[in-house]
């Protein structure tokens, strides 16, 4: 596997893993997908804003993508950071997610910034798990912060000190 920085080529493979947790799960409260125009536009927005978007590369072929941006707007957030990791399923339990989180962990210090937030829904039990065997603490919870599937979920903020 080779992390290297994602491009705007890549955008059509990250919608490619993005959308389909957009369209059939609640790990995301969004339900409007990802443009592959829209998916270039951020993958530049971000790199020229500083903001490291990774991808996860297994010959050719991309198998997840990890970025973070500002958590909050103004300078006293300057320093806090949220992110955003997403693997192709048949990346799940290899290793990919940890490597992309060292990457993205490794760049946040490097940038001087203090923690990374993960804003988690409920339903996905499984990046709650994940983040927590990475040293993230739940910090915070928002019940019924988002809307889907006809029901409400819960929101989960996770956080760690880089």
């Amino acid at each position: 596997m080779i992390m290297r920085a994602a491009e705007p080529s890549d955008a059509a493979a990250i919608a490619a893993i993005w959308n389909p947790y957009i369209r059939d799960t609640a790990i995301t409260f969004t339900t409007e997908e990802k443009s592959t125009t829209g998916l270039a536009d951020l993958i530049r927005d971000r790199t020229n804003d500083g903001y490291p978007f990774l991808a996860a590369d297994e010959g050719g072929a991309l198998s997840g993508f990890a970025s973070f941006a500002p958590f909050r707007s103004g300078p006293g957030y300057r320093r806090t950071m949220e992110h955003t990791v997403m693997l192709a399923p048949a990346a799940c339990g290899r290793g990919v997610g940890r490597a992309l989180m060292a990457a993205l962990e490794e760049c946040a210090r490097a940038s001087g910034h203090r923690s990374l937030i993960g804003a988690l829904s409920s339903a996905n039990s499984g990046a709650i798990a994940f983040h927590a065997a990475l040293g993230f603490a739940q910090v915070g919870s928002i019940p019924q912060a988002g809307w889907k599937f006809d029901r409400w979920w819960d929101l989960i903020l996770m956080q760690k000190q880089v």
